[in-house]
């Protein structure tokens, strides 16, 4: 199956620095985007170490006999590490956190998934737009408990307090799934700058308009910030042929 992808990082309209990161392997093997968190730098920091660092694993274990699922926690919780590492040789970076969705093709396995946060991997198909990823977060929780509708969620003053994140002692779990994909289905992966300010119905409509993944990714930052670009905007869509 051929791949075809992309990737466009913008700081928004508000921030004056960008503390989301991303990385495409050349290759198309594996996409990574986080959303860093902890003042100027920290959040920064911590987003670029949790890129660096999963680029790194991936690659320096790629050929290896670890299953997809295997190599992509272990990366995940080698970032995690390297994050809190940091925080020890910087003290002033102590509270920096980061998200980490992630997803890897392998030959002869299906692809994977990993994540931490709220940075999302979504699957549209046969024009429906499906959230794969699960928020790790405070309203993520209350709404599968019915104690919050989706659309209080969205403006919900807890929204952006995170259940987890890389970046923490007391990280105990790393969320993994097998993918499900066919030829004509496009991931996009991206940080919650773009899905603060556009509904689920709004991404969709631009996945579906048939554009180049370019024009595709470029349009949907532009759509979040028409309606405020408030935060930081990442998105990696990968189209599979």
């Amino acid at each position: 199956m051929k791949l075809r992808f992309t990737g466009i990082s913008d700081p928004g309209l508000i921030r004056s620095n960008n503390q989301d990161a991303y990385y495409i392997d050349p290759e198309g093997r594996f996409f990574i985007v986080a959303d860093g968190m902890g003042g100027h730098a920290g959040g920064e920091q911590a987003s670029h170490i949790a890129a660096c660092e999963v680029k790194k694993y991936l690659l320096d274990n790629w050929d290896s006999s670890q299953t997809s699922a295997q190599l992509l926690e272990d990366a995940l919780w080698q970032a995690n590490k390297a994050i809190l590492q940091d925080q020890e040789n910087h003290p002033e970076r102590s509270d920096m956190g980061t998200t980490a969705v992630v997803v890897i093709f392998r030959p002869g396995e299906p692809p994977w998934c990993a994540h931490v946060g709220d940075s999302r991997l979504y699957r549209f198909r046969d024009s429906q737009l499906q959230q794969i990823t699960e928020d790790h977060t405070w309203v993520a929780r209350a709404i599968k408990m019915g104690d919050i509708t989706p659309d209080e969620a969205r403006i919900h003053p807890f929204r952006h307090v995170l259940s987890r994140c890389l970046g923490r002692e007391d990280l105990h779990q790393i969320d993994l799934q097998q993918l499900d994909v066919k030829s004509g289905d496009r991931l996009l992966l991206c940080s919650d700058g773009l899905t603060e300010e556009l509904v689920d119905e709004k991404i969709a409509s631009y996945l579906q308009e048939g554009l180049l993944v370019e024009k595709t990714a470029i349009a949907l930052v532009e759509a979040a910030k028409k309606e405020g670009g408030h935060d930081n905007i990442t998105v990696v869509i990968v189209t599979l042929e």
